[in-house]
C-alpha cells in the first residue's frame, strides 16, 4: 500500500471541497472517500486503488432511513447495510431490497458496509485484483485477460471487447428494480441520477464505472412509494450458500390484476457488467397470464443479447431458470396474498 494523506470531513460540503481541491492541485490524482472501507482497503492493499488522499465521511449525519413527503423512502449513504435490511419499513414496503441485501456479503461485513460504498463496489474479477494481469478496467489499454482467460464469474450481457468483469453487488440488483435515485452532491451543487443511468457499461472505457465525476460525494439513494398491490423478491444462486458472489440472480416486481401481468419489473445480478434491467422481459410478459408459459418467455428476453464467454455460457441457462423462478415465487405470493 503507498502512502497517502487521511483527513476527516465534518459536512458534505466540506468533503466535497476536500476532494476538489486535492484532485485539482494534484494534478487529477485519485482522491477516494471511505466509510465502512470493506471494498476499499482491500483494493488499497491489493495496490489496485492508490489513493493520493483518502476523506473519512463517517461523521457526516447521512445515516438515517426516512419517509419522503410523497410516501417514499431516503436512505442516507451512511446507512449500514444490516441496519437498511431490517428495517421495519423497508420488509414491509420494499422486500426485495432487505432480501437482497441479507443475502451478501456476511454480518460482520453487513454490519460495517454502507449504501454509498455498496453502490461503488468493484468486480471481483480476478484479473482485475492482480496487479501482474492485464485489465483495462484497472489500467486502460493494457487488455483484458479475461477474454480468452478465467471467466467463469463474469458477464454475458453488457460486455465489451475490452472488459467483460460483472458488477458483484446484490444491493444495486433490487435498488435496479425499485426505480431508485441516486443523491450525489458535488462542485456544481446537488444533483438526482437515475440508478439506471448511474452505472455505465464498459465500452471503450471499462476503467468509468459510473458517472461521478472528481468531488462527487453520494449522500443518499431515494425510492418512490412502494407500487400498491405488488409483490417482489430477490432470488441468489451461487455457489455455495453465504459469503458468495452470484452466478446469477434476479430481482423481480409484480402487480397482477384478474390473474394477468399488469406491472412487472425485472433486474438480473452476476450476469452483467452491470445491474442489469430487464425491459424485454418485463414487455414481454405485460397483459400476459401468469403462467408458467409467461414466465420462461420473460425468461428468454431476458437473455436474448446474452454473450457468453469461453468458461461461462452456462451462465445463460442458469439466469433464465433464475428469471423463471423467481417470477413463479412472486406471482404465487400475489396471488395468495
Amino acid at each position: 500500500m503507498q502512502n497517502f494523506s487521511f483527513v476527516r470531513a465534518s459536512s458534505a460540503e466540506q468533503a466535497v471541497r476536500l476532494a476538489t481541491a486535492a484532485h485539482t492541485a494534484q494534478q487529477g490524482a485519485e482522491v477516494r472517500f471511505i466509510a465502512g472501507g470493506t471494498t476499499l482497503t482491500d483494493l488499497m492493499k491489493l495496490g489496485v486503488e492508490h489513493p493520493l488522499q483518502v476523506i473519512d465521511i463517517n461523521r457526516l449525519p447521512l445515516a438515517q432511513v426516512s419517509d419522503t413527503a410523497d410516501g417514499g423512502l431516503r436512505i442516507g449513504a451512511l446507512v449500514r447495510n444490516s441496519d437498511l435490511a431490517w428495517h421495519p419499513r423497508v420488509q414491509q414496503a420494499y422486500p426485495v431490497l432487505s432480501q437482497a441485501l441479507l443475502s451478501g456479503a456476511s454480518a460482520q461485513l453487513r454490519n460495517m458496509a454502507t449504501t454509498g460504498g455498496n453502490l461503488l463496489q468493484r468486480t471481483r474479477c480476478m484479473y482485475f485484483r492482480d496487479n501482474l494481469s492485464a485489465c483495462n478496467k484497472r489500467e486502460p489499454g493494457s487488455g483484458c485477460a479475461a477474454i480468452g482467460g478465467a471467466n467463469r464469474n463474469l458477464a454475458i450481457l453488457g460486455t465489451s471487447e475490452h472488459c467483460i468483469a460483472s458488477n458483484p453487488s446484490d444491493m444495486n440488483v433490487a435498488l435496479t428494480t425499485l426505480d431508485a435515485q441516486v443523491q450525489i452532491q458535488g462542485r456544481a451543487g446537488e444533483r438526482s441520477v437515475p440508478i439506471a443511468d448511474f452505472f455505465l457499461v464498459p465500452g471503450n472505457t471499462p476503467h468509468i464505472e459510473n458517472v461521478l465525476q472528481p468531488g462527487d460525494l453520494i449522500t443518499a439513494v431515494t425510492l418512490p412509494p412502494p407500487v400498491a398491490g405488488a409483490r417482489s423478491a430477490y432470488l441468489k444462486l451461487r455457489d455455495r450458500a453465504s459469503y458468495e458472489f452470484a452466478l446469477a440472480s434476479a430481482a423481480v416486481l409484480l402487480r397482477l390484476e384478474n390473474g394477468r401481468v399488469a406491472e412487472a419489473r425485472v433486474a438480473l445480478g452476476g450476469v452483467g457488467s452491470k445491474p442489469w434491467r430487464a425491459t424485454a422481459a418485463e414487455q414481454a410478459v405485460l397483459g400476459q397470464p401468469a403462467s408458467s408459459a409467461t414466465w420462461q418467455l420473460a425468461a428468454e428476453a431476458a437473455l436474448r443479447d446474452a454473450r457468453p464467454q469461453s468458461e461461462n455460457g452456462f451462465k445463460v441457462e442458469l439466469a433464465k431458470r433464475c428469471v423463471a423462478q423467481c417470477l413463479a415465487t412472486v406471482a404465487h405470493t400475489a396471488q395468495t396474498a
